[in-house]
């Protein structure tokens, strides 16, 4: 085991700077603002963390194979128009990035990844999800304690998250926070589509997730965070007049099994892939 892998296996995290250059970080900037720049947004969905139901619009569940976009739940005034440019008001863009975008594709599939998959345990590494998230300056939302595992479940659970700071990360601008040691602690709940339509939490262990001893992971540009799909970790609110991009890439193993009633499809047509 390498000396990586082996710190990963007892914190469940590692943190990774300069793994991508300042200028591929530009670069995918550049891309995401162009697809905001082109997105009409017919359909408003807000991104939240704080209902159960939040998630149940038809957009969210079909987006597991298509490029959406999500606003911000503070971007919109009573009447429902936006406070400011669509562009300051977007929270992320997902979920398939990574295989509809060339630029996308080409940053989430390189060599050096595979290898940092192939490192850490993966033996038939599939790219399923991707987010690129903006974090945006004053209205950034936070994002609730919770295990990566819960949204993208495998048997046995096999989700990887390579999260890569597109700009520096700090405590004002609502940097990652992480508990070590805390994957050990076994998947808290499931997040699926629930029988007549829409999606639920089904509870595995109603033990809630720690908050004491989380540490925050404060980053410079161009650093990749990998987090273990069990690692409990969160997300203070942006309430600085700086953004905090990032971009979320997450990684099963196909030789686990993927149970029909996880929330993310993808079409027959679209399955999953690896890094070729």
């Amino acid at each position: 085991m390498t000396n990586r892998a082996g710190l990963f296996e007892r914190q469940g995290y590692l943190v990774l700077p300069g793994f991508v250059s300042a200028a591929a970080c530009d670069a995918l900037k550049a891309r995401a603002e162009e697809l905001v720049a082109g997105f009409q947004p017919e359909t408003v969905s807000i991104f939240t963390t704080h209902e159960q139901t939040r998630t149940s619009d038809a957009y969210f569940l079909s987006s597991g194979d298509a490029i959406r976009f999500f606003f911000e739940e503070g971007a919109f005034r009573p009447d429902g128009s936006l406070k400011q440019d669509k562009t300051l008001s977007i929270n992320k863009i997902g979920h398939a990035l990574h295989d509809l975008d060339p630029r996308f594709d080409r940053f989430s599939r390189t060599p050096e990844l595979a290898a940092l998959a192939s490192e850490l345990g993966m033996r038939e590494p599939l790219l399923l999800q991707s987010m690129y998230i903006f974090k945006q300056p004053h209205i950034g939302g936070e994002v609730n304690s919770h295990q990566d595992s819960t949204f993208l479940y495998t048997e046995p659970p096999t989700c990887l998250g390579f999260w890569f700071a597109l700009e520096d990360a700090t405590l004002e601008n609502g940097c990652l926070w992480a508990l070590p040691g805390g994957h050990a602690l076994g998947l808290k709940k499931r997040f699926v589509r629930a029988e007549g339509g829409g999606t639920t939490f089904r509870v595995l262990d109603p033990t809630p997730l720690p908050e004491e001893g989380m540490v925050p992971l404060e980053v410079e540009k161009g650093t990749l965070v990998v987090l273990h799909g069990l690692l409990p970790h969160r997300s203070g609110p942006n309430t600085s007049p700086k953004s905090r991009h990032a971009y979320a890439l997450h990684l099963i193993d196909g030789t686990a099994r993927y149970p029909e009633d996880n929330w993310l499809h993808r079409s027959p047509s679209m399955p999953p892939r690896g890094f070729s």
